[in-house]
């Protein structure tokens, strides 16, 4: 199954099941169907789970450092081998462009052979606390490990949580989101053919509403919890994990402020933030949604970032002149279009974004919106938006924009564009979030751990830190002479 599928099965214990229920998958640039998936149930998440419990407890998965660095370079060899076809996939069943697609499929490559290169690291320490008195702290996999991953960027995030649980030990049930089933079955079938991975140590199980979600959050056989998402489910998952009090990783929503001062190079803030703001149709958490703007240079901005997103092309992922692709869905498409209209009410728009007509009008297309706000309390300042919908909002001096960056409960990323270095350093300790960018935005890499303060999530991702939400420490004590 490294072949683009046509139909997205559940996968457990090394086998494909396929399930009572069938469902479409849509192409949310034309509404055309790209395939069948088969939703699962709270008896396959059982299933998947006690798969997953007994490679754990019965297999040398856990305690194997170089199978598990061997089976992600695999992996990684496998999404290398179907790299343009599976950013097709992403392109047909997510909408984002190709280029986009192309970056996503790379930094799962990227991503997977750092966590193989980690897997035979995971350290730990020895100290002696008094003559022969031996103190090993030891480092070991969490257990089993379910991992939610949304639709946005169905390959990069789920690969940024699975790298890490099989570099650790664990073993894994996947839940994919209903809009991209069958891009999670074409990593799955790269994942099948993995000689170095045990059957049961990942498994998969589709999901078309929230019983599966729920039910691998209640298991108690379930030891850790990762999920991407908002931070309004992301609370949800934290109460139905409470009463099994499992170890949870949550990267949930955010509301990233990109702040200008007055020497920065508006220019270049122009390009930058063009980008970071429409970046898969501003569907993505870390994307800039917020132009905190010195007021001496607010209005040659706004008449730069204007001309900028009224130039975006929309349109079709595989047409190379598109510059920003479609929504995930219809519906997403309506929620936009009555922001958009709030964002007049309450707002000056700069650009007024609408949907598409002509042959593209079946498409969930929506063209970028720009506009002012001075009310900081409006919930279109407040909430996460998700999607090609930009605020500019003005500030006097240092105090209210670091006050303004910092007025939402959202805490996961925020850029600074200044050319003054103490600036710069003063402002990124006074933000509260958990990644700062200085003359940029939205740059993304697995060796740097990303993460949220406040409501935008739990732990870290990427990086060296990335390991830790799925390890135990263990403290193995030891006297001299007494063994």
């Amino acid at each position: 199954m490294t072949q683009r599928p046509t139909e997205a099965l559940n996968y457990i214990g090394g086998e494909w099941i396929a399930g009572t229920i069938r469902a479409e998958s849509l192409n949310p640039a034309d509404g055309s169907v790209l395939g069948i998936w088969y939703p699962g149930s709270e008896a396959l998440a059982a299933q998947a789970v006690a798969q997953a419990r007994m490679a754990f407890d019965k297999t040398p998965w856990s305690a194997s450092p170089r199978q598990r660095a061997a089976a992600l370079f695999e992996l990684a060899d496998r999404l290398e081998a179907v790299r343009e076809e599976l950013a097709d996939l992403i392109v047909a069943e997510n909408g984002k462009l190709k280029r986009e697609a192309l970056g996503e499929v790379g930094g799962a490559i990227s991503e997977t052979r750092y966590y193989a290169g980690l897997a035979r690291t995971v350290l730990g320490r020895t100290l002696e606390t008094a003559p022969g008195n031996f103190s090993m702290m030891n480092r070991e996999a969490a257990g089993v490990a379910a991992i939610i991953v949304p639709w946005n960027a169905p390959v990069t995030l789920l690969v940024r949580s699975l790298g890490p649980a099989l570099a650790a030990g664990c073993t894994v049930i996947i839940k994919p989101a209903p809009q991209t089933p069958l891009i999670n079955a074409m990593v799955m079938g790269c994942i099948d053919g993995c000689p170095s991975l045990p059957k049961g140590v990942v498994n998969s199980v589709n999901e078309n509403g929230s019983e599966v979600g729920e039910a691998l959050v209640a298991s108690e056989e379930v030891d850790v919890i990762s999920f991407t998402g908002s931070s309004a489910t992301g609370k949800r998952i934290m109460a139905g994990a409470a009463p099994t009090l499992k170890r949870l990783s949550l990267e949930l929503g955010g509301k990233a402020p990109a702040l200008l001062f007055e020497d920065a190079d508006i220019d270049k803030a122009v390009r930058e933030l063009t980008a970071a703001s429409l970046m898969m149709a501003g569907q993505i958490c870390v994307a800039a949604t917020r132009f905190l703007v010195a007021e001496p240079i607010a209005e040659a901005f706004k008449s730069r970032a204007k001309a900028a997103f009224t130039a975006v092309r929309t349109g079709p992922g595989e047409d190379p002149a598109s510059q920003m692709g479609s929504l995930i869905d219809k519906q997403n498409q309506e929620r936009l279009a009555r922001i958009i209209e709030q964002a007049g009410d309450e707002g000056e728009l700069l650009v007024r974004g609408g949907t598409l007509q002509g042959p593209l009008a079946s498409g969930a297309f929506i063209t970028p919106t720009l506009f002012c706000i001075d009310d900081v309390r409006s919930s279109l300042v407040q909430e996460e938006l998700f999607g090609p919908i930009v605020s500019v909002e003005t500030f006097v001096d240092e105090q209210e924009a670091v006050s303004k960056a910092n007025a939402t409960r959202y805490g996961l990323a925020a850029s600074v564009f200044t050319q003054n270095i103490g600036r710069a350093t003063r402002v990124s300790r006074a933000i509260r979030a958990g990644t700062i960018w200085l003359n940029c935005h939205g740059r993304l890499f697995a060796e740097g751990e990303t993460g949220g303060y406040r409501h935008s999530g739990l732990g870290r991702l990427h990086g060296v830190e990335g390991l830790n939400d799925f390890l135990e420490t263990k403290h193995v004590y030891l006297e001299a002479g007494t063994v």
